[in-house]
């Protein structure tokens, strides 16, 4: 039993997302030449400022127009969301026939919907979790750049093209290093993903009791106050999990952020521009889009990248960029929550560079 119904969410996204910026066939061809070069442009400025070692050798950008960026996410949601899809079918004789035949397809309608709103904003992302390629031989993650949605923004912003394309790669290159020079990363999130799906509770009761609550959620939205589809559905186990989760997503974003930033000066000459016109249009949107997003958790999302880079940029003016590589080490040298608030407690908590190794194995 599917738990959703994944044609009907991309067939759903592809028809509802608004089409992409008009530019000619020259203009559209330019700028996908252009963002695959200064995506490997961005490797270079990245390697030699994070110092991060290890990264898989660099691939050019896939880039996409909306559509594509829907169907490419729904890819990896079915492999995020495979374990959950397990659970379900171990428990489909609890579960009415009729329940779940309409459920997938509700379903399958909203996360079109999600994915509808998200690809006209998206401009690029590290995509962690792609179906297993047979071969073998493709890496395990891919760099993907939103075309239609960088040219609408750069255009929207009045900034010049190359310097923010340039810069949007800064922030998305750095993500590959993260998840391919950090062995252990990427199944760590993973882990905690399946350790939060699997913590769902699943009976009839329990989840008409989180239909109520999301419809609350909603409610309280509209009305302009804080609530959002994330914490109206948790169980408590899974609010534990995802502070986890949410604490080292917030190290990776801010550590993004401040890299694009700090490289930007030598390679972006119109970085702090870019950078203001960027932060207020961030804050900005209509009174819809504002309520969307806190729904989706997107607002949770920009927070992430103030407190993670302010973290970052803590920790680096602190003990340099090689002592905040310690974060890297471990998963128990990842920041918690409290930690990303006051950089001073990880620092005493982990210790000076010279107290723990590399996770390059170097002092």
């Amino acid at each position: 039993m599917q738990v959703i119904d994944w044609d009907l969410a991309v067939a759903t996204g592809v028809r509802l997302v608004r089409p992409g910026p008009q530019v000619s066939r020259e203009e559209a061809r330019h700028a996908v030449q252009e963002l695959r070069r200064l995506s490997r442009e961005a490797e270079v400025h990245v390697q030699e400022f994070a110092r991060i070692n290890g990264a898989a050798a660099p691939v050019e950008a896939t880039v996409v127009d909306r559509p594509g960026w829907i169907r490419a996410n729904v890819d990896g949601f079915r492999v995020v969301l495979e374990p959950l899809t397990e659970k379900v079918n171990e428990r489909r004789s609890q579960i009415p026939a009729i329940v779940g035949a309409v459920g997938s397809r509700v379903t399958g309608v909203e996360v079109g919907a999600v994915l509808a709103f998200l690809a006209a904003r998206v401009l690029g992302q590290y995509e962690l979790f792609l179906p297993p390629d047979p071969s073998g031989q493709a890496p395990t993650g891919r760099l993907t750049l939103v075309a239609p949605n960088i040219v609408h923004t750069e255009r929207e912003l009045g900034v010049v093209p190359r310097d923010f394309r340039l810069w949007v790669c800064l922030h998305e290159e750095t993500h590959r290093v993260q998840f391919t020079g950090v062995p252990w990363l990427r199944e760590y999130v993973r882990g905690q993903m399946t350790e939060f799906l699997l913590a769902s509770d699943l009976d009839l009761g329990t989840m008409l009791e989180r239909l109520r609550a999301a419809s609350d959620a909603v409610a309280d939205a509209i009305k302009g106050g804080e609530g959002n589809l994330i914490d109206a559905i948790q169980t408590p186990e899974q609010k534990e999990i995802l502070s986890r989760l949410t604490a080292v997503m917030t190290l990776v974003e801010g550590h993004g952020d401040y890299v694009m930033d700090a490289v930007g000066p030598s390679v972006v000459p119109s970085v702090a521009e870019i950078r203001a016109k960027f932060q207020h249009r961030r804050e900005g949107g209509s009174r819809l889009d504002r309520t969307i997003r806190r729904l989706l958790g997107v607002d949770l999302k920009m927070k992430q990248y103030a407190e993670g880079s302010t973290f970052v940029r803590q920790v680096v003016n602190e003990i340099g960029i090689d002592g905040f590589n310690r974060v890297w080490h471990s998963p128990e040298t990842l920041p918690t929550h409290t930690e990303i608030a006051d950089p001073t407690l990880w620092l005493t908590r982990v210790g000076t560079p010279k107290e723990l190794p590399s996770p390059n194995g170097h002092s």
